[in-house]
C-alpha cells in the first residue's frame, strides 16, 4: 500500500480524498495556486505545494509541476478527484512514465471513454443502447447546422472533452445551433483545452440516471447501483438520489450489466460512472462515460456501505475488490443537494465573494439517518471566480426517500451562509415540491417548475404564524437585555404587549408575549403560540419549537425588524409599537433609479465579446455582449427594441455586478 499520495485538486473532493486517505494510515500533499493558499485542503493535507497563479491553467493543470511535487515530496501515487487532470490521458501516461501510480483508470481507457466521440463508437459496438446523434468532428456552425438538421430538432451541442455542464446547449432551430455552437466550443476550450463539438438528439421528457462501477487490475468489475440526477440547471446536477424512484430491478441489472460489459471492453478499472438518458417506457441510451469519480458518489457510498476513494486507491496499489456483485446492495435511500455560489433570486447568476459567516448542518447520525457534508470551506475562505462555484455537498441518508427528503429540510434549514450568494432556499423549496416528493421527475423540472426563476417558496399559513412567533420572541428578548443595560429593573417574566405590531408579507398582527428564560407564550391576533428556545441576540439561527414542531429558522437582524428564512422562503418581519407601525406607513418609500435604458452586468465576470457596435438596432432576444464567469459564457440578449447608444465595455475587461456595458435610446 502506498505511504503517501499527492491529490491533484482542490476544495471539497481534495479535502474528500484527504479523509479516506488519513483513514487509511496515508499520508497526504496537497496542491494549491495563489487563490488557494489559505483553503481547507491546504490546511488538511500533511504537506502542501504550490503550483502558481489562480487561473486552473497556469496551476492546477499543469501536469509537469504536479509531477515534480510528487518526486520533491516522495509521494507515489496521485489521485486526480473530478476536472482538472482526471480525465487527460496525457496525464496519466507521464505519471506512468515517471514512475508515479495514478489513482484512476488506465490510460488507454481515458482516450476511449473519456472522448465522449470515441465511446459512442465503442458503445455501439459492444451493443448498448445509444442516442441517435453525430458520430464525428463537426469543424463550425455551418456544418453543425446540416447535420442538426438531418438528426431533427431539438438537437443537444456537446463539448467531446466535457462534463459538468460545460460546453453543452440545446438548440431548437437552426438559428440556435448558430448562436451557441461557438459559445459551447469556446466553453470547452476554457474548460477543458479541446474544442471539438458533437450533435445528438435530444430526448424530450427524459431522466437522466447513472451506474457507478467499479473494477479492479485483475478483470472484476462491479456495478454499485444507479444514481437519479435529473434534476439539473443549465445541463449541471443540483440534486442528485440513490436509488433512482424510477429504475426497477429489471431494469437496473439491464443498465448494470451493459455498463460492466461497456468498462470490460476497454480493461476498464478503478471508479467510473456510466451515464444514460432513460425514457418514460424506461428505455434507456448511453449518453457517456466518466472515467472519474463523480461529484455525486456520496449517495451510493450511503446506500452501499462502499468507500469508493478508498477502493480506488487499494485498486490503484494492485489489490483485488474486496466484494463480488452479489454483495452489493441497497440499504435506504441517500439525497444530496449541491449548494453553490450563485444567486436563484437573480436567475442563478454566480456570486463570488469571502465567507464572512457559515454555518454548516452537524454532521453524524440523527434519528434514524444520518447527515453527512462535504466540503472545502470554512469561515472566512472565498468564493473565487477562477473556479467551480460549489460551496459544499450536502447529503442525507435515512431508510425511505421521504424520510431522507425531510432530513435535507431541517439540514437546509440549518445551513447558514453570509458573504456572497448561494442557492440554499432554491434547493430546499425543490425538497418540498410535490412533485420532486412524487418522485415524477424529468431534467426538464426547473424549467417547467420555475419557468419565470425563482422567487422563494411560497408562505404557508403556518409558516407565516411561527414567522411573527419567533420575531415577537427576540424582540421582546432584545427589549428585555435593552431594559438591563439601561440600569433599569427587570422583572422576572416580560409582558410583552398588546401595543406591538408585527408586519410580514403585507399582513399585520397583533402580538403579545408572556413568559421567560427559554420558555414563551406569544399571542398572535387573540390564538397563542408556545414557543421554546434558547435563542440569545446575536444568534444567526433560531432552533427550537414552534408551536406543534421543531424548526430552524435564520435570522439577521434589520432596522425595523429581522430578515429570516426557513423552507426555502424568506421575509423581512417587521416589529413595531402600534405608534410607530401606524406612522411609518406615511414613509416615503425610496425609488430605484431607472436602468431600463442600460445593458448591466449581471455577474462579476469577463467580457468575452460584445455582438453589436453604437448606432445599431436590436431586436427583443438579440444577443448583445457575452460575459464569462466561472468557467461558463452567458449571452446578455436585449430585452425589447432599442438603438445602441454608447457602448462602455469591450471584449477583456473584467466587470464588477450592475457594471454597465452599453446604453441605448
Amino acid at each position: 500500500m502506498f505511504k503517501k499520495i499527492l491529490i491533484a485538486n482542490r476544495g471539497e473532493i481534495a479535502c474528500r480524498v484527504i479523509k479516506s486517505a488519513q483513514k487509511m494510515g496515508i499520508k497526504t500533499v496537497a496542491v494549491y495556486s495563489d487563490a488557494d493558499e489559505a483553503a481547507l485542503h491546504v490546511e488538511m493535507a500533511d504537506e502542501a505545494v504550490h503550483l502558481g497563479p489562480p487561473p486552473a491553467a497556469q496551476s492546477y493543470l499543469l501536469a509537469d509541476k504536479i509531477i515534480q511535487a510528487c518526486k520533491d515530496t516522495g509521494a507515489e501515487a496521485v489521485h486526480p478527484g473530478y476536472g482538472f487532470l482526471s480525465e487527460r490521458e496525457s496525464f496519466a501516461k507521464a505519471l506512468d512514465e515517471a514512475g508515479i501510480a495514478f489513482i484512476g483508470p488506465p490510460a488507454k481507457a481515458i482516450a476511449a471513454m473519456g472522448d465522449k466521440i470515441e465511446s459512442k463508437k465503442i458503445a455501439n459496438e459492444a451493443g448498448v443502447s445509444t442516442v441517435p446523434g453525430y458520430i464525428g468532428e463537426i469543424e463550425d456552425a455551418n456544418e453543425a447546422v446540416k447535420i442538426a438538421a438531418d438528426i431533427g430538432y431539438p438537437v443537444m451541442i456537446k463539448a467531446s472533452a466535457g462534463g459538468g455542464g460545460k460546453g453543452m446547449r440545446i438548440a431548437y432551430s437552426e438559428q440556435e445551433v448558430h448562436e451557441n455552437f461557438d459559445s459551447a466550443r469556446n466553453e470547452a476550450i476554457a474548460s477543458f483545452g479541446d474544442g471539438r463539438i458533437f450533435i445528438e438528439k435530444f430526448v424530450v421528457e427524459p431522466r437522466h440516471i447513472e451506474i457507478q462501477l467499479i473494477g479492479d487490475q485483475h478483470g472484476n468489475v462491479v456495478y454499485l447501483n444507479e444514481r437519479e440526477c435529473s434534476i439539473q440547471r443549465r445541463h449541471q446536477k443540483v440534486v442528485e438520489e440513490a436509488p433512482s424512484p424510477f429504475i426497477d430491478p429489471e431494469t437496473r441489472k439491464a443498465m448494470g450489466e451493459q455498463s460492466v460489459a461497456l468498462a470490460k471492453a476497454v480493461g476498464y478499472f478503478s471508479a467510473g460512472t456510466v451515464e444514460f438518458v432513460v425514457g418514460a417506457d424506461k428505455s434507456f441510451y448511453f449518453l457517456e462515460m466518466n472515467t472519474r469519480l463523480q461529484v455525486e458518489h456520496p449517495v451510493t457510498e450511503l446506500i452501499t456501505g462502499v468507500d469508493l476513494v478508498e477502493n480506488m486507491i487499494r485498486v490503484a496499489a494492485g489489490e483485488k475488490l474486496p466484494f463480488t456483485q452479489d454483495d452489493i446492495g441497497i440499504n435506504g435511500w441517500a439525497i444530496e443537494n449541491r449548494v453553490y455560489a450563485e444567486d436563484p433570486y437573480r436567475n442563478f447568476l454566480p456570486a463570488i465573494g469571502r465567507l464572512v459567516k457559515y454555518i454548516a448542518p452537524e454532521e453524524g447520525p440523527k434519528g434514524d439517518g444520518k447527515v453527512r457534508v462535504d466540503t472545502g470551506v470554512i469561515e472566512g475562505s472565498e468564493i473565487s471566480m477562477f473556479y467551480d462555484p460549489m460551496i459544499a455537498k450536502l447529503c442525507t441518508w435515512a431508510p425511505t426517500r421521504i424520510e431522507a427528503i425531510d432530513m435535507q429540510i431541517d439540514a437546509l434549514n440549518e445551513y447558514y451562509v453570509r458573504g456572497c450568494g448561494n442557492n440554499i432556499d432554491f434547493v430546499n423549496a425543490v425538497m418540498q415540491h410535490e412533485r420532486f416528493r412524487s418522485g415524477n421527475i424529468t431534467t426538464a423540472f426547473i424549467a417547467e417548475e420555475y419557468p419565470d426563476g425563482f422567487e422563494g417558496a411560497p408562505l404557508s399559513d403556518d409558516l407565516r404564524t411561527r414567522f411573527a412567533a419567533v420575531a415577537a420572541v427576540c424582540n421582546a428578548i432584545e427589549v428585555g437585555r435593552a431594559s438591563r443595560i439601561s440600569g433599569q429593573s427587570t422583572p422576572q417574566v416580560l409582558p410583552y404587549g398588546p401595543d406591538r405590531l408585527v408586519k410580514i408579507a403585507g399582513s399585520e398582527h397583533a402580538v403579545s408575549v408572556a413568559g421567560q428564560s427559554d420558555h414563551w407564550l406569544v399571542t398572535i391576533d387573540g390564538t397563542e403560540v408556545v414557543v421554546d428556545d434558547a435563542w440569545r441576540p446575536g444568534d444567526v439561527r433560531f432552533k427550537g419549537t414552534v408551536g406543534a414542531g421543531e424548526i430552524t429558522i435564520k435570522i439577521d437582524r434589520t432596522p425595523t425588524g429581522y430578515h429570516m428564512s426557513a423552507n426555502g422562503t424568506k421575509v423581512d418581519v417587521s416589529v413595531l409599537p402600534s405608534r410607530i407601525a401606524e406612522l411609518s406607513q406615511h414613509m416615503l418609500e425610496k425609488v430605484a433609479p431607472d436602468t431600463s435604458n442600460m445593458l448591466l452586468c449581471p455577474m462579476p465576470g469577463l467580457i468575452v465579446r460584445v455582438d453589436v457596435k453604437e448606432g445599431d438596432s436590436v431586436e427583443v432576444g438579440q444577443a448583445l455582449a457575452v460575459v464569462e464567469a466561472m468557467k461558463m459564457e452567458n449571452i446578455l440578449r436585449a430585452e425589447r427594441k432599442a438603438t445602441v447608444s454608447k457602448i462602455l465595455a469591450e471584449a477583456g475587461d473584467s466587470l464588477a455586478v450592475d457594471a454597465v456595458i452599453m446604453e441605448f435610446e
